[in-house]
């Protein structure tokens, strides 16, 4: 898995996911002052959403399993001068980081995952973010037409994964923003607000 994902990073084009700066969506969060505290990013990628938290003042890991993007994730930091830890890791196994954390940001992670692995997830998202932490989870919506990029996730699916010691308190339909693939420059979405029980 590890390096089909390090693939998406080594190419002359980078992955429809990495824009370059943060989904919109993450932006408002941050906004609303609810990217605090001490802040994972499941799947980080090129890091720009734990950049983002790092620049409001939270405390930031983030994690990927691609080492590359890691790699660009600490220049960036360098770069802007900015204390976020950038860690090459495994989304199904964060109880190896060895701490907890207030708050998750899942952006473009969930709907990665097989139906056997979803629960894998879950329960891992759970080993580090103890009763009171914040999920914000970012997913592909099954409102967006077609059959390119990832699998379509419904909202009862999201409601089914996180139903037990988890709180769902919002499911709102967001965008996207991506690389253009063909002339689709954004993909619908859904942003979920999930709460551990």
């Amino acid at each position: 898995m590890t390096t089909s994902w390090d693939d998406s990073y080594t190419g002359t084009a980078p992955p429809p996911w990495d824009i370059g700066r943060p989904q919109q969506a993450f932006v408002r969060l941050a906004d609303e002052g609810r990217l605090s505290g001490r802040v994972l990013d499941s799947g980080c990628g090129t890091g720009e959403h734990a950049l983002l938290a790092a620049s409001r003042g939270a405390d930031v890991t983030g994690i990927d399993v691609a080492p590359t993007a890691i790699e660009r994730a600490r220049a960036k930091a360098r770069e802007r001068a900015l204390p976020a830890r950038f860690e090459v890791a495994d989304a199904l196994h964060l109880e190896h980081l060895g701490g907890t954390f207030d708050t998750v940001i899942d952006s473009g992670v969930f709907h990665v995952f097989s139906d056997e692995d979803r629960p894998r997830y879950v329960a891992s998202l759970a080993a580090v973010l103890p009763s009171g932490g914040a999920c914000y989870l970012m997913c592909f919506s099954d409102r967006q037409p077609g059959d390119w990029g990832p699998r379509r996730i419904r909202a009862d699916e999201l409601r089914a994964a996180f139903s037990e010691n988890w709180t769902v308190e919002s499911i709102a339909a967001d965008r996207f923003d991506i690389n253009p693939f063909g002339d689709v420059t954004q993909a619908e979405a859904w942003l979920a607000v999930i709460r551990r029980s």
